[in-house]
């Protein structure tokens, strides 16, 4: 026999057993609801997100009720978030919101929607071309915001609200720093209307946030170009009090 046949017929023989045992698996033929929820337990445990969707949607299909029902909802909602199928995660979470609102882990799953749109847009691309996370559309963080501050509203005390609060800081920076980069990109084309105003949204909306000297400096430019002289020094001004050290307010105060 030719030395490269034996490595070929290995895997030919690796793959028709892996096929046995999937096919052993998935034979749930007269699985009770316990056995259901203890082997897709298992399988999500060993992140098996697939395998384990799979046996959930099997058990929901065969016990739709009962309290093994809930619990296994909760975990295909994470499994999807897991195995990146945000849209099935976000529509089973809100599903199960509405119909069990006064379940005892609810806020579990308002914390997986809020997951579940933080990582939007990390695509495979992502991992291999970095991006500038304020560069993107920010539908998705303005919604993972709003799902955490929900959760928070809702739930203070949930041993979740800590991670949320912390995911809504970075969030909050982020979404100044889109804006930063949106009135920026108005400057680049003349667009001081549309700067200045992004600039003020900004200062009005996102204060404590490390674009606010940016927003301001974006203003004093706009106004300077549109001639608007009086709003250029009241932008000077609060931006050299609370800001001395930034760039823009020393370049201007020097001339």
């Amino acid at each position: 026999m030719r030395p490269y046949i034996i490595p070929l017929l290995m895997s030919l023989s690796f793959l028709t057993g892996c096929s046995f045992l999937d096919d052993q698996s998935t034979n749930t033929e007269g699985w009770s609801v316990n056995k259901f929820y203890t082997e897709a337990k298992r399988t999500l445990d060993d992140k098996d997100y697939q395998g384990a969707i799979d046996l959930y949607e099997q058990m929901l299909a065969r016990y739709p009720f009962g309290v093994y029902a809930q619990q296994a909802q909760i975990d295909l909602i994470y499994a999807y978030y897991r195995f990146d199928e945000g849209a099935s995660s976000l529509a089973s979470a809100d599903r199960f919101i509405k119909v069990y609102p006064q379940h005892p882990h609810i806020d579990y799953v308002y914390y997986i929607k809020g997951l579940v749109n933080f990582n939007e847009g990390k695509d495979l691309i992502s991992y291999y071309l970095p991006q500038d996370p304020t560069q993107r559309d920010p539908g998705a963080a303005r919604q993972s915001f709003e799902d955490f501050a929900v959760l928070l509203r809702k739930f203070p005390k949930s041993k979740y609200a800590k991670d949320a609060r912390q995911r809504m800081i970075f969030l909050r920076n982020n979404l100044a720093a889109y804006e930063i980069h949106v009135a920026n990109y108005y400057i680049n084309r003349n667009a001081y209307i549309a700067a200045a105003n992004r600039g003020k949204y900004v200062v009005e909306n996102y204060q404590h946030t490390p674009s606010v000297p940016d927003a301001l400096g974006v203003m004093v430019t706009a106004y300077r170009k549109l001639g608007l002289d009086d709003l250029a020094q009241d932008a000077l001004r609060v931006l050299k009090h609370n800001y001395p050290d930034h760039p823009l307010a020393k370049g201007i105060a020097s001339k």
